[in-house]
């Protein structure tokens, strides 16, 4: 059974960093593309950043500069490096494949204080 585990959320001032870790079994990692999506509170999810299979990255307006996706095919693991983080990107972040072939996973929570 295919599962993703994501980790590496906690609470962080503003301006600090956090990396995100996603672990995946089974074959998600041949998917075209992995994504890592945040849910704030009592808000929609939303697609943060994507990364191809060849490595082509794209990220929301709201993270540019700050975030960096990347990912370790041989270990079947996601990451999202994030820097300067705001208060504003507090939400539980979820790694998927794109498209979504798989369960959402737990999700990692991330509180930035201000």
């Amino acid at each position: 059974q295919v599962q993703l585990v994501e980790s590496g959320g906690g609470l962080v001032q503003a301006g600090g960093s956090l990396r995100l870790s996603c672990a995946a079994s089974g074959n998600i990692f041949s998917s075209p593309a992995m994504g890592w999506y945040r849910q704030p509170p009592g808000k929609q999810r939303e697609l943060v950043a994507s990364i191809t299979s060849g490595g082509i990255t794209n990220y929301a307006d709201s993270v540019k500069g700050r975030f960096t996706i990347s990912r370790d095919n041989a270990k079947k693991t996601l990451y999202l490096q994030m820097n300067s983080l705001k208060p504003e990107d507090t939400a539980v972040y979820y790694c998927i494949s794109l498209p979504r072939t798989v369960a959402w996973g737990q999700g990692t929570q991330v509180t930035v204080s201000s």
